[in-house]
Formats: structure tokens, sequence, C-alpha cells
């Protein structure tokens, strides 16, 4: 089979006005990125706002492997599935971020014959929605120790800035730095760091605003440091604010693009789920829901991470009420979870997979817990066998999940039909959603709510600097907010070795943060990084471009 860019390469793409056009959308309303890549009008919510919403789908997976999962494939082949079905459908994803594509993850367009193209635009720069983001994060760094060196007005303690840079690379030599070295001249020494794009505070800032007011609200609310009497320091004592939310006057645009098929997709913002919320913007869902009559959109990593944040963050805060959840899973990635090593998947293992399968078990049970209907998505693979699958479709089956097979990685649309159905049963059942944990509940409560609840876990322990960092969170009242937690995406526990669906443990919070700007507090643990490293060979190394600008060993 050819490779993805190959496809992507290969597609009859159609003009962006066209595909816009499926959505009601005139040109008056697009602000045109060449010919295939448009930003939808801010202003063209108030046409909009007054209209119903349309069923919403997410879709999220088991706990990922280095198997694969195949999440937004499969999001984007259900999408195209919908629409050969009739539904006046679109998608809303996550932008990608430039670390993964030069790391070890790669791009995050799809694959195979379901993918949203221009696929080497949206993986590389896109519409410059995450250089804004980089930019104005970094200005807030500069204006922060400009104000130190020139007399510190504030009183900031030097020893309590918690405003970090960011760069949209994974460079573990950066995670910790020293900057102001070099005389007086060059500002005052501190210790501090880098972390990616996609884990700033700005990024969950963007993907949950409603508007740019409320941007910009938001972005004056941001810690950046604590001044000599414990007290925050924000960007708006920085007198900053204005300029932060200028440089976020397009990025607040929703994207819109297309799918192999020609599906309207909506992308917009990239937080990834295990150190930040994984979800692509409320600007882009709202947008979606008054549009199409069908969206499918996706949360990051496993339902652990992605769908807890989405169900539990910003449905709490904008509002939404998802009709069905997809779960998508592979026999082979169940097989790994069962215990089998990667070069021996294509063996069948019929008691490694039921051992295995206690993982889908417990994302089915937390799906169900929401109030929400579940639908098993198996993604299958050449050497998946009848047995296998008829076992996984029947397991599911005995949990109360619809389960359909998928075959939208090497058909598109036409492999997605069956899948399309089972979700379309699903979203028309009744709901009865509801949060892991209340408002009003402590924060050591609602992160034990979510690890008991949603991990399995027996109990949280506090390291005693988290101790310190919860004590302070409730003596500055930010009780009533939810929580972000940051962890290994590989297990339902704090370890990334613990596969399967892990039996007595603990977690244990090692630091807590005040996103007061993003409206959550991040819990941190075990050993969770905010700057990944790249790998021993990463894949930067294999991509290229030639004299005529193909592209090549992007995926």
């Amino acid at each position: 089979m050819k490779t993805d860019v190959e496809i992507a390469q290969e597609a009859v793409i159609e003009p962006i006005q066209k595909i816009a056009a499926k959505l009601g959308i005139d040109e008056d309303n697009l602000e045109l990125y060449g010919k295939y890549k448009a930003k939808i009008a801010a202003s063209y919510w108030n046409e909009l706002k007054d209209r119903p919403n349309g069923k919403l789908i997410l879709v999220t997976a088991i706990t990922p492997t280095p198997a694969g999962e195949g999440k937004t494939t499969t999001s984007i082949g259900l999408a195209d599935a919908l629409k050969r079905r009739g539904h006046k459908t679109a998608v809303a994803l996550r932008e990608p971020s430039l670390g993964p594509c030069f790391g070890i993850k790669g791009g995050a367009a799809g694959g195979g014959y379901s993918q949203v193209v221009p696929m080497e635009d949206i993986n590389l720069h896109f519409t410059g929605d995450f250089h804004a983001i980089t930019t104005a994060h970094n200005l807030l760094a500069a204006v922060l120790d400009n104000h130190i060196h020139h007399g510190n007005e504030l009183k900031i303690d030097v020893r309590r800035v918690v405003w970090k840079r960011v760069l949209d690379l994974n460079d573990r030599a950066l995670r910790n730095v020293i900057v102001g070295l070099g005389g007086k001249i060059n500002g005052v020494p501190r210790e501090s760091g880098f972390d990616i794009t996609v884990a700033s505070e700005m990024m969950a800032i963007l993907c949950l605003a409603n508007d740019l007011n409320d941007l910009k609200n938001r972005l004056g609310k941001i810690i950046v440091a604590y001044d000599v009497d414990n007290k925050p320091v924000t960007a708006n004592d920085l007198n900053v604010t204005g300029a932060l939310t200028l440089l976020f006057k397009d990025a607040i645009k929703p994207n819109i693009v297309q799918t192999l098929e020609g599906t309207p997709a909506l992308i917009h913002g990239g937080p990834f789920a295990n150190i930040a919320h994984g979800c692509n913007s409320v600007m882009a869902t709202k947008f979606a829901l008054k549009l199409a009559d069908v969206v499918v959109t996706e949360a990051g990593f496993g339902a652990d991470l992605g769908a807890e944040k989405f169900l539990d963050i910003k449905c709490r805060l904008a509002g939404f009420r998802p009709d069905a959840v997809v779960i998508v899973a592979t026999v082979r990635a169940l097989k790994m979870h069962g215990g089998v090593a990667k070069n021996n998947l294509a063996e069948v293992n019929m008691d490694a997979l039921a051992r295995g399968f206690e993982n889908l078990e417990k994302h089915i049970e937390n799906i169900k817990n929401f109030g929400l209907p579940a639908v098993v998505a198996i993604n299958e693979f050449p050497t998946d066998t009848e047995e296998e699958l008829t076992f996984v479709e029947n397991r599911c089956h005995e949990l109360g999940a619809n389960a359909a097979r998928s075959a939208v990685f090497a058909k598109g649309g036409e492999g997605g039909l069956k899948l399309a159905e089972a979700v379309e049963n699903a979203f028309n059942q009744a709901t009865d959603f509801k949060f892991t944990y209340d408002d009003n509940m402590s924060i050591a409560d609602k992160i034990n709510a979510v690890a008991t609840k949603i991990y399995g876990a027996d109990g949280v322990d506090f390291t005693s600097a988290a101790q310190k960092q919860l004590k302070e969170i409730e003596q500055l009242g930010f009780n009533n907010l939810p929580i972000c937690i940051a962890k290994t995406q590989y297990s339902l526990s704090d370890d990334a070795t613990k596969l399967g669906r892990p039996q007595n443990f603990r977690v244990t919070v090692r630091e807590l943060k005040i996103s007061a700007g993003a409206g959550f507090i991040v819990v941190l643990l075990g050993s969770i990084m905010t700057m990944p490293g790249l790998p021993k060979k990463p894949a930067a190394e294999n991509i290229d471009i030639t004299l005529d600008g193909k592209i090549t060993g992007l995926f």
C-alpha cells in the first residue's frame, strides 16, 4: 500500500470554497489561506448562534500501545462514512504539533484513505496558529523578565516565577535552563525552562475561549509568578494583555479543510491529552455543531485522558453534551495489553487477547458511567483472524456496548459504513450525562474521584511539595475549578509499565499548578514531562523535500 503522503499527494482536492459551501458558508465568511485552506470569520457566529446543534460524536480509544490504535484515522473515516449515509457531516480535530511530526509519533492528519488534506500543510505550520501561541507565550515571558530587570515594581519573588518559555519541538536539553546570565545588562539570573507549545496555558485558553473577548479576559488572568508576599502576579498586572490578545486576532478563527472524500473538516488548536486537556477548540466545535447535522470529534490518547478531559472540562465549561462515544481498539493492541511482545502480535493468542480486553472493558465502563452510549470501533488489521474479531465483538455486546469492524484506513468511508450504522443507533439512544466530580468538591477530592473512578486506583498520595501547593490553591480560592491531570498515556495508572487493567495501585501527585486563565488546576502525576525528548532515531531523519517541492517521509 502507498504511504500516507503518497496517497495525499495523489488526491484530487476541491477548492476550499466548495467545501465550505457544503456547510452553507459563503465566501464572505471565509479568509483564504491559498486554494485549499481557510479560516472562518469569527463574526459569522452571530448568524449561527440561534441554530439548533447537530449530533456530537466523541471518538476516543483504549490505552495506546506501540501496536497502534488509529483514533484520528477512525474519526475521519467515520465522518466520511456518515456523509455516505446521507448525513450533513463535519469532523472537528486538533492541529498537529511539529514536535511529534519530527519525533516518533508522526503527524496527526489521519492515515491511509482516511486523511485530511492538504496533509503536508496541516502537519507543517498550517495557518500559523501554533506560531501565534508560541510568540504570545514568549512575549509574556520577555515582559516578565524585563519588568524584573527594570526595578521589579511588583516585588516579584524571582524564586517563584512559574511562567516558562515554549517551543513547538521536542527538545529535552531545554527542560531546565538558567536565564539572565552574562552580567547586569542581560537581566536577573534565575532558573527556568521550556515546555512544548501544546502544553502552554495559552493553548488551553485558545481552545476553551468562546470568542476574542473571552480569550482576552482569560489571558489577563494568567498567573506568571508570585510576589514576596506570596500573592499571584498576572498578565494584567504586567499591562500586556492587549498585546497578547492582538497576537491571537487570527489564531482564534477556526480553520476549515477537507477529508480525502470532501467532507468538511474544522481543525483548530492542539493541546496534548497527556500533559494538557487534549481537545480541539470550543470555537471549532460550536461552529461545526451549528453548521452540520452530525459532528465527529476526537480527544487525545485513551479515554482515561482525552475523553475524561473532554467530558469533565470542555463539556463543563462550554456546555456541550455528546450523543455517543466511539472507543477505538485493535486486536493487536489488546494482545499487547495482554502481555504479547510487539514482534509476536501476528500470532493468535486468545489468552492474551482475553487479558488485554480488560483494558477495553474498563474504558467501556467509564463511558457508560458518564451516562453515554458506547460503540467500539474494531480497527481491522490484515493479521486479525475471525476468531479474534468475533471474541472482541461478543465481549463488547456482553458489556452492553455495540461493536463494529472498521476498515477506513484501507477503504476510506466505505470501510466505515458498518461503524456509521452502529453510531447512528447509539446517538438515537437516550443519554444521562453526568460528570466525574462536582464543582464544589475540594481539589483533593476531585483528584481522588478521577483516580478511583476513571483509572481504577485505590487512592491518591501527595508529595510534601504537592501538599503545600494544594494548601496554597485552597487559600487563593481556586477550589471550584475543574482539574486537568497530566500523566503517562501508556497506562491507566501513573506507571507506564502497568499495561492492561492494573489492580491494587495508588497514584502519586507530585505537583499542582494553577491555570487561572484556562480555568483549571493542572495536576502532575508520576514522571510526566511537559517538554518531550526526541527518540534515538527521530522521524526528522527520514523527512525531505525534492528540488521540485515534493515532500517525502512525512507520515
